[in-house]
């Protein structure tokens, strides 16, 4: 399995700030606010915000987080901060909230699903937060999902993380936007640091939830797109294939438009 070619950073990034400052004005808002989690997608994303010269705001919503999650997020608004005086930022510590939510509703018997179901109100109780701002500041929430999250294996939480107006970076594969942090300069602490979703409150990465490492399932889903099958390979590559094919399928329906029912014509 073949990686895709390097992109040129310059012109990604120029493609990419025109066309975030071109849809702003179009919609007549006042900029972008962006949730970061210490990550390198969301540095880069509030980056290439940044970049247009509109108003970006950037928002810490920890939830009993990990505290070198937290440290990288501030480290990067920070930095961000002294670069661009169109930069502010927010910190809505949403722990209590979401403490209160969870002694509310009823606790499950199974105890993966009751916990996967709490992982993901964090991300919706974040997206509700950054959509508060939205409507307060006259600003689009920008995602901060890349290709193989959003369109590989779908990896992120539906109305959650998912929920956003415009995703600047949903093209780029997870390799593409660490080309792109290098050139933006995002710190080392960010580009070095394990990705992490940070939805679970322990020190789990991506790589132990979905089984197998970005680097590996760029190279999977670049095969699928190629028409490749499981005949192709063997080995750790058949087993990371076989990953990505079962995330990919049982995780269309985040991909997808949700269905909608058309009422028949009545027949003449």
């Amino acid at each position: 399995m073949q990686k895709k070619n390097k992109i040129d950073v310059e012109k990604t990034t120029e493609q990419i700030v025109n066309w975030l400052k071109s849809y702003a004005t179009n919609a007549k808002v006042n900029g972008f606010v962006v949730g970061i989690s210490g990550g390198v997608d969301s540095a880069v994303t509030s980056t290439l915000c940044a970049l247009t010269g509109l108003k970006v705001l950037c928002v810490e919503m920890p939830i009993h987080q990990d505290l070198k999650q937290v440290s990288r997020g501030k480290e990067h608004i920070e930095a961000l901060k002294k670069r661009f005086s169109n930069v502010s930022n927010a910190v809505v510590d949403l722990t209590l909230t979401f403490d209160v939510f969870q002694n509310s509703v009823p606790k499950s018997d199974d105890v993966a699903k009751y916990n996967l179901a709490l992982a993901n109100s964090r991300a919706r109780l974040r997206m509700t937060t950054l959509y508060y701002f939205a409507g307060t500041e006259g600003l689009l929430v920008a995602g901060t999902g890349n290709k193989v999250e959003d369109f590989g294996v779908g990896f992120y939480t539906k109305y959650g993380d998912g929920g956003v107006d415009l995703s600047p970076i949903a093209d780029l594969m997870k390799s593409e936007v660490y080309e792109l942090g290098t050139f933006l300069g995002i710190p080392n602490s960010i580009q070095n640091a394990a990705p992490t979703d940070g939805l679970f409150g322990d020190d789990r990465t991506d790589e132990d939830q979905l089984g197998a490492s970005y680097d590996e399932l760029e190279e999977a889903m670049l095969a699928d797109e190629k028409g490749m099958t499981e005949n192709d390979f063997e080995g750790r590559k058949l087993d990371v294939f076989k990953i990505y094919k079962h995330l990919n399928r049982i995780n269309q329906h985040k991909m997808m438009p949700i269905p909608l029912f058309k009422k028949m014509e009545k027949l003449s």
